[in-house]
């Protein structure tokens, strides 16, 4: 049966008959590694972002999250100007003040970052003991409880993006064949059971060619399909989304504040969403488990990919 998209209707009926939680409950007794996820999202709490930042700790805890994953365009409109803009405190320390968020962030850049001081971003690595982000682009391995490897690619995609070239969003200076070639090495170097990369835009969406990243299809999709990537997590695309486009699963994290509508009506298997909300995950050695949530904590959609 094909995920049909989610009404504002729709939505006050999914909340009142089930939550995630009793759901997500069960699966935290598994030896999984749980996280939440979260992009698009900085705007001093406004478009519901500090709705959504209060009930990913909700959610966050009852899941037992290990850490969470921001996928881009963490402030907007322009940035940060420095480590002390005031921004980290309205946007994100104050947002996302849940125990149960004091974990690692792992984020990346989006467009709108790149519009400020992204060295700053960088930097505040150093100053903070959750916020993680070592490079413009990175790897972290996790390791599940029973021992099962988990590679997780973090990537800039900004600069791969031909219209940002000679604009405020400032990416002239980024190498993206070097990116590219980090990427391929990576991949292939990797043995893990799981392969997952998470970059700031789409290359595949519900809506096609009206919204495929055509630079990341020619350039970054050959890679995944290539080296068995099994996930991709992008934001940009404020809403969610989820399909899987030669054995790829594209999914679509980007409505952590205001959200805007989806150009197209999901097919069978795909999902679409333009409500506020998150992703949690339960990454197992047998599936990575993932499920929509929305500002309200109702579960809008689950799906898996087995591995």
């Amino acid at each position: 049966m094909p995920a049909p998209l989610v009404s504002r209707r729709d939505l006050l009926s999914a909340a009142a008959a089930s939550t995630l939680l009793p759901r997500v409950a069960a699966a935290a007794r598994s030896p999984s590694l749980n996280f939440v996820a979260v992009g698009d999202w900085g705007r001093g709490g406004a478009d519901k972002q500090r709705e959504v930042g209060e009930q990913m700790g909700r959610t966050a805890t009852v899941i037992g999250s290990d850490f969470v994953i921001s996928a881009g365009d963490n402030f907007y409109e322009d940035g940060v100007t420095g480590i002390a803009d005031p921004q980290w405190q309205s946007s994100f320390e104050q947002i996302y003040a849940a125990a149960s968020l004091q974990t690692p962030w792992y984020a990346i850049l989006g467009n709108h970052d790149y519009r400020g001081d992204v060295a700053a971003q960088i930097a505040y690595s150093d100053h903070s003991p959750r916020w993680r982000m070592p490079d413009r682009w990175f790897q972290r391995r996790e390791t599940l409880a029973d021992g099962t490897i988990a590679d997780f690619f973090y990537l800039d995609t900004s600069p791969f993006i031909a219209k940002y070239r000679g604009t405020k969003v400032r990416v002239d200076d980024q190498d993206t064949q070097a990116q590219l070639a980090w990427l391929d090495d990576a991949l292939g170097r990797s043995g893990a059971r799981w392969k997952i990369v998470i970059g700031h835009h789409p290359i595949h969406t519900v809506s096609g060619g009206k919204r495929d990243t055509k630079e990341l299809v020619r350039q970054l999709k050959p890679l995944l399909v290539a080296h068995g990537v099994h996930v991709y997590v992008n934001g940009h695309d404020h809403n969610m989304q989820s399909l899987e486009v030669d054995g790829v699963r594209f999914i679509t994290n980007g409505a952590g504040s205001k959200t805007d509508p989806v150009l197209q009506a999901p097919q069978p298997g795909q999902f679409a969403s333009s409500l506020h909300g998150f992703m949690t995950v339960a990454l197992s050695a047998e599936r990575f488990a993932y499920s929509f949530i929305d500002a309200g904590g109702a579960e809008l959609f689950s799906g898996a990919v087995m591995g």
